[in-house]
């Protein structure tokens, strides 16, 4: 949720419940036959349900509504009618319209008429003051629509809550919604099971995530995955220890985060309970809170063994306060923010005495055992310092990088030597850039400088700084680490100097600066070739001169890949390597090993730096569907850890995806959001790629002039034109020359063309022979156009670029058909559509047949490759009755619905259709799988 009470901004809306404010919108629509005029509200607490009451007051108010709200009170659950005074004080003047009876009981429950009842007392007088409630609202309600909002329904009393229950059982056909919220445990009883509930369940992960990017001060991180962890989707819990965090310095690292402060006001809502629990429940529950899920049997043991009233009664009462769960000799909390009240409302003592329990416990697990007794330390320990480096070592070997480590760090803040600490955190800075953690490193590095003098291992932490700061996208500051590092070590040590020019070369890339890029070439000039290890020299080298010693280039590549025992970051390295030299189905492959190396380490998960590479060597290759999914993943992954170019740069894949497929919508957003707020002149490999997509999505839309100022953009204007990124944007030659052809711009784009040529004669790939040949054909006389095609098609690697290829196979095949070589132009032609079918490229394969029907051939009826859609019925009736181009009234006279109602059904299916307007209906449905 963007706001939980008074958690969050107010300008911050509602965030993660679409499904919830979708049924709440069907709520205020009186036209909804199918309404219940109740609806009840139910989740934790925390969990945003007084958010959710608040949009349904904005959005009745949006819609003209009138809106009576009250909300329960712990204090005032004993007195009579204390909340339906509270409801019902903006109407004193209609309260005075009723009739008289109705009037007078009503004015007496409020304590407003002392006059005695006609009657006897009780059961008719509450009668009436329910009939009261029932007239009032009704009344109301014929005058203006009318909203009744109940917050915290637990609390309010049981009078108020009879006569808000009876009256909304009776409002059945009135423009009158009641809307109330209440906690699970328990809910009231006069809630009956004829009112629809609607849960608010944790958020997602990925709403989760949403809602901490919009909080003044983001954590980032090992800090937000564990406010995820912890949190467990409670909006409440998210936004509070994102703000009791926010001026922290454990934001970078993970051990600092194992157990996260408790605000205030979360201790109120999960800590009550607790102190009303016997000392020996309370000691019990500290040994659980202590220990983690593998160290649970111990901890129940060293409970037990603490003391007489640490047993099975200890955990019955925590059970029965709602704080935990029994099942099968296991005990789990309830949340986990009811382990941290537990933990933090425990001394430290208390807690120091639990840990060394459970370490005693645990003597047969060492790496345990190690955290425990490092949880108990109360000094630098260097015997402990030496068991959690073990564990690092055991962690390490198993692939466990971001567990070693946090392990590492640990040991170096209980390590008593200053330079044994800071060897500790230099070793850690590795596992923790295996883990892809860059401001976990830069952290490191930081203790590193506070820690030692020693020039060694200060040169080691610069190194490191520099990594980090360039897998945040600070390009420059990382330069300013970096190349001066390389300059003053390039005679005296070599090795460290190659080492800082390799951390650049990545930069260098992304900047596209050619400065910057002359200045890392000069300085690996001067490093002997036999420094390092085999394989060291050969991503600098391609990354900072892609076009310069291609056959060098290779046979470094060839040699690196050939070395045994390749780790995972020599295989993203060397993919990498492969990548920039167009290799692309080697890349694809060596990118792959490196993320299966990831994967077989339960713990070292997905990496975000190679999950964007691999992303965008499958779509070159190919591999359409797979760099969808491994582009949303690194895009998560990215934005967990704070990798900001990896996430712009997936978000480029999805983009360039969705574009070719032909939703241009959905891909301008993205592609939009790649390079929001990014300073041009630190990433034009990003901003070349975002023009090629930009380009693409012009020419799906039709729009060729567009397309050509866009791509055009890829090489400066000047008289003999430069590109704008020196690698990227040669990769826009086809496109830009296809759109100028259609722009009538044949002249310029062939001057940028032949300076392409000229500066890399001799020197391109495969790829780029296929695309310059394709740009040549497009832009040469018709005489000359052919052997260009031919050439463009010639070698079969083209094959590892199959739209590319298909692109040129399409093109010749039109040139073909205009010089009525039908039954060539078919071959090329049914070449070119198994292509774009296979890739789902829905605008070529329109393209492509168009051309075929051209060609004479009768296209079968193909089966679209089907979404599923889930559509209600009556959904399904609207939106087909809406693609044959009737209005929301024409749509409404027929199923006797008010256009407001068609409206909103159409508002529902047109994500679930994945559209934007009533135009792209008809092709949507074509394309939806409807059960």
């Amino acid at each position: 949720m963007g706001r939980v009470g008074d958690a969050g901004p107010p300008e911050i809306g509602v965030i993660g419940r679409e499904r919830e404010l979708a049924r709440i919108r069907r709520l205020l629509d009186p036209e909804d036959a199918d309404r219940s005029p109740l609806l009840l509200v139910i989740g934790e607490p925390g969990s945003g349900k007084s958010t959710l009451l608040d949009a349904a007051a904005r959005e009745a108010g949006r819609r003209g509504l009138r809106v009576l709200r009250c909300q329960g009170h712990e204090g005032e659950t004993e007195l009579v009618f204390a909340g339906l005074h509270q409801l019902l004080a903006p109407m004193s003047a209609e309260i005075r319209e009723l009739p008289g009876p109705q009037r007078d009981a009503l004015l007496r429950a409020f304590g407003l008429n002392q006059a005695e009842p006609a009657g006897a007392a009780g059961e008719p007088e509450r009668l009436l003051i329910n009939l009261a409630v029932l007239t009032l609202l009704s009344d109301t309600a014929y005058r203006r629509p009318l909203l009744v909002i109940a917050d915290d329904a637990q609390w309010l009393d049981a009078c108020s809550l009879d006569a808000l229950t009876f009256a909304a059982r009776r409002l059945a056909g009135e423009p009158v919604s009641v809307l109330a919220a209440t906690r699970t445990d328990p809910v009231p009883e006069q809630f009956g099971a004829e009112f629809p509930r609607l849960p608010v369940s944790p958020l997602t992960e990925a709403a989760a995530d949403r809602l901490l990017d919009v909080q003044p001060f983001p954590p980032a991180g090992p800090l937000r995955r564990q406010i995820l962890r912890q949190a467990a989707g409670n909006p409440l819990a998210l936004v509070e220890l994102a703000r009791a965090t926010a001026d922290s310095s454990a934001s970078l690292s993970d051990t600092a985060v194992e157990r996260l402060p408790l605000t205030a006001r979360l201790e109120r809502i999960f800590a009550d309970r607790l102190a009303r629990l016997p000392e020996g429940t309370r000691r019990a529950l500290l040994f659980a809170a202590a220990a983690d899920d593998p160290d649970l049997p111990a901890a129940l043991l060293a409970s037990s063994a603490a003391g007489p009233d640490g047993g099975i009664e200890a955990w019955l009462l925590a059970e029965q306060a709602g704080l935990v769960t029994l099942d099968s000799g296991r005990v789990a909390f309830r949340h986990p923010l009811m382990r941290s009240a537990v933990y933090q409302a425990a001394s430290f003592a208390a807690r120091r005495e639990v840990h060394l329990a459970l370490a005693e416990a645990l003597a047969g697990n060492p790496d345990r055992r190690a955290w425990h007794l490092a949880a108990a330390a109360l000094a630098p320990d260097e015997a402990i310092a030496a068991a959690l480096e073990a564990t690092a070592d055991r962690a390490r070997r198993r692939g466990g990088y971001r567990v070693a480590a946090a392990a590492l760090e640990r040991a170096a803040r209980l390590s008593p030597d200053p330079q044994r600490q800071a060897r500790r955190l230099l070793a850690a800075c590795d596992l923790a850039m295996h883990a892809g953690r860059p401001l976990w490193v830069e952290q490191l590095t930081a203790g590193v400088v506070a820690a030692t003098d020693d020039p060694e291992l200060l040169t080691e932490a610069a190194l490191w700084t520099g990594w980090a700061l360039a897998a945040t996208t600070r390009q420059k500051a990382a330069l300013s680490h970096l190349l001066p590092l390389a300059a003053s070590t390039v005679d005296t040590a070599p090795a460290v100097a190659l080492s800082a020019v390799r951390h650049a070369a990545i930069v260098v890339y992304t900047m596209g600066d050619e400065d910057y890029r002359r200045e890392a070439l000069e300085l690996l000039a001067r490093i002997p070739a036999d420094v390092g290890e085999s394989s060291d020299d050969a991503w600098p080298r391609a990354a900072l001169d892609p076009f310069g010693d291609r056959p060098g280039h290779l046979r470094l590549l060839e040699r690196a890949v050939t070395l045994p025992g390749l780790g995972a970051n020599a295989l993203n390295e060397i993919g990498a390597c492969a990548w920039v030299l167009d290799e692309t189905a080697t890349a694809v492959r060596l990118y792959g090993d490196s993320l299966e190396h990831l994967r077989r380490a339960t713990t070292a998960g997905s990496n975000a730096t190679l999950g964007q590479a691999l992303a965008i060597a499958q779509f070159e290759n190919g591999a359409w569907d797979a760099a969808e999914v491994t582009a949303d993943d690194a895009r998560r992954v990215a934005a967990e850890n704070g990798l900001d170019m990896a996430g712009r740069s997936a978000t480029y894949v999805s983009a360039a995806l969705l574009a070719q497929r032909g939703d241009t919508g959905r891909a301008r957003e993205l592609i939009d959001r790649a390079v929001a707020g990014i300073d041009p002149t630190e990433s034009r490999a990003l901003q070349a790629r975002a023009l090629a997509v930009k380009g693409a999505i012009a020419t799906v839309e039709g729009d060729h002039a567009l397309a050509y100022e866009l791509l055009r953009c890829l090489f400066t204007a000047d008289p003999d034109p430069v590109p704008l990124h020196y690698h990227a944007s040669h990769y826009g030659l086809g496109d830009l020359a296809a759109a100028a052809v259609r722009a009538r711009q044949e002249k310029d784009a062939a001057r940028v063309l032949d300076s392409v040529e000229r500066r890399l004669a001799g020197r391109m790939s495969t790829r780029l022979t296929l695309l310059t040949h394709r740009a040549r054909a497009l832009l040469a006389p018709a005489g000359e156009a052919e052997e260009h095609f031919r050439a463009a098609l010639a070698d079969p690697a083209g094959e590892q670029w199959p739209f590319e290829r298909a692109q040129a196979r399409l093109e010749y095949a039109e040139w073909l058909r205009r010089r009525r070589r039908t039954g060539e132009a078919r071959t090329a032609l049914a070449q070119a559509l198994a292509v774009f079918e296979r890739l789902g490229a829905r605008p070529w394969v329109a393209r492509t047949t168009a051309e075929l029907r051209a060609c004479g051939v009768t296209m079968p009826v193909r089966k679209k490759r089907a979404r599923p859609v889930d559509l209600t019925a009556q959904q399904l009736q609207i939106v087909r009755l809406a693609a044959s181009g009737l209005t929301n009234r024409e749509i409404g006279g027929r199923l006797l619905l008010s256009p407001r109602t068609v409206g909103f059904h159409l508002y529902q299916a047109f994500p679930k259709l994945g559209v934007t307007t009533r135009a792209q209906l008809r092709d949507a449905l074509n394309d939806a799988e409807l059960d």
